[in-house]
């Protein structure tokens, strides 16, 4: 058969370089059938299907050039010829090898299988074919990746073996390497200000005997960028308006171990504020905008102070609804005298109201639950400090670890903007474990299972266990926080409460009592609230041969079991930023129980609590918490000895026994009181070397104290400690951990320095 030659080993170099009409002059023909040679792996369909040539078609050289660019544009195939069998078009194809295996060795720092996940995203994978260009990306992706956690010596090769039908294994053989460390950083051209002083300001650091705490030491271009502006807000705040750092050096030496960084300033003269003016529409009086002025005449200059002054002045005209006013510091620098004074044009822009509140990110929580802590709504005119609440309230609700509030303008539209909430969910479903040890109980745990958002539905559900040698406590509450649409709540709470103080830190005796009621909250304000309450529940006391006789004449006066109808009425206020990372806000509780004048018993229980929370310094949060209480009995009763008060142990004065402060009988061991007073003053930072949130450290001081007779030891007695805590609430729930030591013990008072409580997600 005459064959005639189309094109002879064509390569993809030839077709894009060389003049292909030249090399493929040919006289056409009509293709009558098409084949193809050389093919392993790939179907001729597959073939067929990339071929832009059909049977019937008439060939030519635009059809010849079309046709190879489109078969070496599928990547299967490193070689590519055409042939003419008399009518028959005949493709001759070399296909690429395909990868058999990819094998990571070397690598300690990140999984494989994360690694080869990468290398997808690369087009490395197996049973990919392969390109040995995607080979090179991926190791060069490699080597970014430990070069982002400062690893500059990172050696990374590859290894490509040939496999019998076509196949190929590749290997990347890593070396680590060890973190490069910065050995040295200088600043100059500072004259006001030590170097040491700014250093102290940078993030990065030089290697010294703490950096095993953190990666300040390690180079990153973000890291030192995020120190540049640090430095430049320092100097603008505090009057050199024209500081800039003209230059940057960051070397590594030879062996890639040790970066030294140098920083060039340039500090200029320090300038003071000549005048401040208010000018443009300010909508409100204007002596009410100039009172928003965070800087005066004769104030160093400082860039702070502006940024202040003018988020004020636009949140105060975002109160009337206008979300898009431009608040401009307009200056005049005096460079002869170092003086500048600035002049703030208002341009209020148009009045703006939402057009939608849009939900995003709860997949678990219903919209309705978010919606029902918005105070801005759909249709009313944007106000900025309602934003700001509904955040603070959705927040609150301790459903999410983050909470989002975007307000873009609607496009096409100058006076509307939607509002997008977007949320991240947390689990709400906590199945605790508390643990605690002391010579006279050991191990004593506690448990309990609950959901904070039953169904998404924002009510909660919660059972409580408690099997220690002391207390065997079996609780069911559950609340609704929305039973009317105007958030008045309801809740109803059974418990089963059992109690054995044999062998601990508290007089001889059991108790069991077992009730249940229902409880009712009522918002009377945006961050307060009353409540109230009634429940009934059934006492039963037991005593021992070594109860106290207070306790003995008790039983003997009003029996040993007791049927009693409780209510209560509290009042509550929280203005806290956050329910989980709290920074700033307060929480103030004030509630009263009492058993009402309808069965055996007559007492009363008034407590008080308050917490205030309070930034010290960039991550430094200081709190302060209060508690005081009382009660006593009326009408002719006193208050049951099972009822008292007692403190001591972890959420009161840690470094002590469980409930053994306050008086004691002839046994040293507590019976309680009817007065209580506790203080805190807790420091929490974050933990050395870690930006997490949810990881914090802590300094604490106690002080607490329960009174009650004054006929017995311990009565009036304060008992402080002091100690440090750490907090983590990891994805298995909240653990918190503290060491106390005793300030003033005294000879009948009972330690336990470790104490901790571990609780689980699910």
């Amino acid at each position: 058969m005459n064959k005639k030659t189309l094109a002879g080993w064509i390569s993809l170099l030839t077709v894009l370089s060389c003049g292909l009409n030249d090399a493929l002059a040919i006289e056409p023909f009509t293709v009558k059938a098409i084949r193809v040679e050389g093919i392993q792996r790939t179907e001729a369909g597959t073939v067929f299907s990339y071929l832009p040539v059909k049977v019937g078609d008439v060939m030519n050289d635009k059809q010849a050039e079309a046709s190879i660019h489109a078969l070496f544009a599928t990547g299967f195939f490193k070689d590519v010829r055409l042939e003419a069998a008399g009518d028959d078009l005949v493709i001759i194809v070399q296909e690429r090898p395909s990868i058999a295996s990819i094998e990571i060795n070397g690598v300690k720092d990140f999984p494989k299988d994360q690694l080869k996940d990468n290398m997808k995203y690369a087009g490395l994978a197996e049973a990919r074919i392969f390109d040995k260009s995607a080979m090179e990306k991926a190791a060069q992706n490699l080597k970014r990746q430990y070069v982002a956690r400062g690893k500059y010596s990172v050696k990374v090769e590859t290894k490509v073996t040939e496999l019998e039908r076509n196949r190929v294994a590749i290997v990347f053989n890593v070396v680590e390497g060890s973190v490069s460390k910065i050995k040295q950083i200088n600043i100059i051209g500072n004259h006001d200000y030590p170097e040491q002083d700014l250093l102290d300001m940078m993030k990065l650091s030089q290697t010294d005997w703490l950096s095993w705490f953190g990666s300040s030491d390690q180079y990153s271009k973000p890291k030192l960028s995020a120190d540049m502006e640090t430095l430049r807000s320092f100097y603008l705040d505090n009057g050199y308006l024209e500081f800039a750092i003209e230059s940057t050096q960051v070397s590594i030496t030879p062996d890639k171990k040790d970066i030294y960084i140098t920083l060039n300033l340039k500090e200029g003269a320090k300038y003071t504020v000549s005048s401040v003016g208010v000018s443009g529409n300010t909508l409100v009086a204007k002596s009410e905008i100039e009172k928003l002025v965070q800087i005066k005449p004769g104030d160093v200059f400082s860039r702070k102070a502006l940024t202040d002054t003018s988020k004020k002045v636009g949140e105060r005209l975002g109160m009337e609804g206008y979300a898009f006013a431009n608040v401009n510091a307009v200056p005049e620098i005096d460079k002869v005298a170092h003086t500048v004074s600035f002049n703030f044009v208002i341009d209020p822009g148009s009045r703006v109201y939402i057009r939608h509140i849009n939900v995003a990110g709860n997949t678990k929580t219903r919209d309705e639950v978010i919606r029902r802590e918005f105070r801005q709504v759909e249709g009313s005119w944007f106000d900025i400090e309602k934003i700001k609440k509904s955040k603070q309230r959705t927040d609150r609700l301790g459903f999410f670890s983050e909470v989002n509030i975007e307000t873009p303008a609607v496009q096409g539209s100058n006076d509307q903007m939607d509002v997008n909430v977007s949320v991240k969910e947390k689990s709400t479903g906590t199945f605790s474990i508390g643990m605690g040890y002391n010579n006279g109980e050991g191990i004593v745990l506690t448990g309990g299972v609950s959901q904070a958002n039953l169904f998404g539905t924002g009510n909660s559900l919660s059972t409580t266990l408690n099997t220690s040698k002391v207390n065997r406590n079996v609780s069911i509450s559950y609340t609704n926080p929305y039973y009317t649409d105007d958030g008045v709540s309801r809740g109803f709470d059974i418990y089963d409460r059992n109690t054995n103080a044999v062998n601990t830190a508290i007089s001889q005796y059991t108790s069991a009592t077992r009730g249940g009621g229902v409880r009712f909250g009522v918002p009377i304000g945006e961050d307060e609230n009353m409540s109230y309450g009634l429940s009934a529940e059934k006492s039963s006391i037991g005593l021992t041969a070594l109860s106290p006789a207070r306790f003995v004449n008790y039983v003997n006066t009003f029996g040993a079991t007791n049927v009693t109808v409780l209510g209560n009425i509290g009042w509550g206020r929280d203005t806290r930023d956050s329910a989980i990372y709290t920074t700033s806000g307060s929480v103030q509780q004030l509630y009263l129980e009492a058993a009402l004048p309808v069965l055996d018993m007559r007492y009363y229980k008034l407590n008080y609590t308050q917490q205030y929370y309070t930034p010290v310094m960039d991550d430094l949060v200081f709190l302060l918490n209060g508690q005081a209480g009382v009660g006593g009995g009326y009408g002719g009763k006193q208050m049951p000895f099972f009822k008292n008060l007692y403190a001591g142990g972890p959420g009161s004065v840690r470094g002590y026994d469980p409930n053994s402060l306050g008086p004691r009988d002839t046994s040293n061991l507590s019976i309680g009181g009817t007065r209580r007073a506790i203080a805190n003053a807790e420091l929490f930072m974050p933990f050395p070397g870690s930006k997490e949130k949810s990881v914090r450290l802590s300094a604490f001081l106690d002080a607490g104290a329960v009174g009650g007779p004054t006929d017995l030891q311990g009565s009036m007695g304060v008992r402080t400690s002091t100690g440090v805590a750490f907090t983590w609430l990891s994805p298995m729930g909240p653990l918190k951990f503290s060491y106390g030591i005793a300030l003033n013990k005294q000879p009948m008072d009972r330690l336990q320095k470790l104490q901790f409580t571990l609780g689980s997600m699910f």
